[in-house]
């Protein structure tokens, strides 16, 4: 996951700041401090612990309340001094009960659009790894011009439920989504680059 080794604890006096980001939202959840005894303890109990700097001594988070962070990734920055975090927070984060100590604030993530970002890392996923029974694999396999007219179809049936008012537009839409996801992943293109044209035209 990390390696400790590479780390510059010198650079910071011991203690590292450990950003702390919901796994699954992203919304960022705390700022603590680690030294390489709390980073050690966290990867191997896999509850995020700092080392608190008022009481002087290791501090699992939710030790008291019970509101652990469930550890599930964490990566250093350029400068191999300050740590991200990614957790699960058992419970609210912040000591108020607010789900995130930034709080005062209102930020509320775009999780739908997470949850995009989470399935073209899927997608991509099975293009590498090509793993065998899986649909997207297939569609892989026979190529772009089979993906496009998949994305074409979907278009049509997306088109023809719209119009006839018939139930299953839902269901078709999240079916054109996902195969143009599959075409963009097949063409190299990032669903970001999307992001960013589309926000480009709407500040014109």
């Amino acid at each position: 996951m990390i390696n400790i080794d590479s780390l510059d604890f010198e650079k910071v006096n011991g203690l590292m700041p450990a950003i702390i980001q919901d796994a699954q939202s992203f919304q960022v959840l705390m700022l603590g401090y680690m030294n390489k005894e709390a980073l050690q303890k966290t990867l191997d109990e896999e509850r995020v612990t700092f080392f608190s700097r008022t009481k002087q001594r290791l501090w699992t988070k939710g030790e008291t309340s019970g509101n652990h962070l469930e550890l599930v990734d964490i990566q250093q920055d350029c400068d191999d001094d300050t740590l991200l975090i990614l957790a699960n927070p058992k419970g609210p984060t912040c000591h108020t009960g607010e789900q995130s100590c930034f709080y005062r604030k209102d930020f509320k993530p775009d999780s739908q659009l997470n949850f995009l970002g989470n399935l073209e890392e899927v997608i991509i996923s099975r293009k590498k790894q090509m793993p065998e029974g899986s649909y997207t694999t297939s569609l892989f396999k026979n190529g772009i011009d089979t993906i496009a007219q998949k994305v074409g179809e979907e278009a049509v049936e997306t088109v023809i439920e719209a119009k006839n008012e018939n139930h299953n537009l839902v269901d078709e839409v999240s079916d054109l989504i996902y195969h143009l996801l599959v075409l963009l992943v097949a063409k190299g293109v990032p669903l970001q680059s999307i992001i960013d044209n589309l926000e480009e035209r709407h500040s014109k």
